[in-house]
């Protein structure tokens, strides 16, 4: 590695030839890709703005949170979660997991380093990658943010009018700060669910607006996890039928939601993640109490008031706080100049192939797939990628120049 000035840039910024793969982000997907290529005998930079791994996890999840799925289809690659773990760990167990993984594998972030812009330099051939105080250059560009790195604020009419608090449901923590409020939740996908579930629980009244369609599955059919089922199933069914199956347990357990304003889409739910990649709520425990009364559902939001909302339906309502339980986006078009992701930071090959964007660029964490859909990319990236550092580092030691010192000698003439 050789570290020195580089006249073309801000002359505060250091230039680092780092001769091994840069990944950017150190959540789950970015310690899965630095894990299997330490297994391959490939050593990685991972860069994370943040100050800590998984900070998504640590600083923007609610306190009751649990995995949607068992810890059986969560693990990460290499190295699976301990025994004890309940069949569906708690946060602080999941973020145990991931401290523990990245001490396994000696896998050491380089924190508070927020990338600012990354491209490909293809007269030289390699990645430049720029924070505040570097310019790193490497052949290997690893894109880990994942699609949940920044929070999703929609637009609706009149929010910077409310008197009382605006919350997104990354800055929520627990219930017990909305005691005795009445509270409207905007979004009724899973966080919007289990939202709502905890405002209950701290004696707070929940409205929850549910703008489309949306599939609610138990969590569990009969002790067996529905996923894990479906998973089963559909190494012998097609996926339709596997769905129709799913829908006639749903409705065996939990009833007709479309009566309660939960409609459900046409199209099945295992379909529907495959196709759009929204993913059916997982019922913990919210539907029962929007069969009581306890959890209102309500029709999409036509404006915010200074004290509450008007609905579509004609109605209006007085609220104490509003939470927006609207989701997360990438914020890939912000630093990578690259075409091959979308305007909205999603790959434009779709899955399976997503991962490869040439010239030495890969992503891990974009499939909507989950922590499985990770780990097989990370495998993947890894695999290749090793195969390319072997081919290198084959090479005469009169070959292998740095990188950087073709950079210093083009800058000199």
């Amino acid at each position: 590695m050789c570290s020195c000035k580089d006249r073309e840039q801000d002359p505060q910024t250091l230039l680092e030839d780092v001769h091994k793969p840069i990944i950017v982000g150190a959540g789950p997907s970015g310690l899965a890709a630095s894990a299997c290529l330490s297994k391959l005998g490939v050593p990685s930079l991972i860069l994370e703005k943040s100050d800590c791994i998984a900070s998504l996890w640590q600083h923007k999840t609610y306190d009751r949170l649990k995995l949607h799925l068992p810890k059986l289809y969560c693990e990460l690659p290499l190295w699976g979660f301990p025994e004890h773990f309940p069949k569906y760990p708690t946060k602080r167990q999941f973020i145990s997991y991931m401290e523990a993984y990245a001490s396994h594998f000696s896998i050491r972030p380089k924190f508070n380093q927020n990338v600012a812009k990354a491209e490909f330099d293809p007269i030289h051939g390699f990645w430049r990658v720029q924070t505040q105080e570097f310019q790193y250059i490497s052949r290997w560009l690893i894109v880990a943010t994942g699609e949940n790195a920044e929070s999703f604020v929609p637009d609706i009419v009149g929010l910077d009018k409310f008197k009382g608090l605006v919350r997104h449901s990354s800055d929520y923590k627990s219930g017990s700060d909305f005691r005795n409020q009445r509270v409207l939740v905007v979004g009724g996908g899973n966080s919007g669910m289990e939202l709502s579930l905890d405002l209950c629980r701290h004696n707070a009244t929940p409205y929850m607006v549910v703008r489309n369609t949306v599939h609610v599955l138990p969590r569990d059919i009969f002790g067996f996890s529905t996923f894990g089922i479906a998973m089963s199933l559909l190494k012998w069914l097609p996926l339709r039928v596997v769905d129709k199956l799913l829908l006639l347990m749903a409705n065996l357990l939990l009833g007709n939601t479309d009566h309660l304003g939960l409609r459900r889409p046409k199209t099945g739910p295992i379909e529907l993640k495959n196709i759009t990649g929204k993913t059916p709520v997982l019922d913990v425990g919210a539907l029962s109490h929007i069969k009581s009364g306890n959890i209102k559902v309500m029709a999409s939001v036509k404006e915010i008031t200074k004290t509450g909302a008007k609905f579509m339906d004609g109605q209006e309502k007085e609220f104490d706080s509003i939470i927006l339980a609207t989701g997360y986006r990438s914020n890939v078009p912000s630093w990578l100049k690259s075409e091959f992701f979308t305007k909205e930071g999603i790959p434009k090959t779709p899955f399976p192939d997503g991962w490869k964007g040439g010239n030495g660029l890969y992503t891990v964490g974009f499939t909507k797939r989950g922590l499985l859909g990770t780990a097989s990319e990370a495998i993947k990236i890894a695999k290749e990628i090793a195969d390319q550092w072997r081919a290198i580092n084959d090479l005469s030691e009169i070959s292998v120049i740095p990188i950087s010192s073709h950079l210093e000698k083009s800058q000199a003439t």
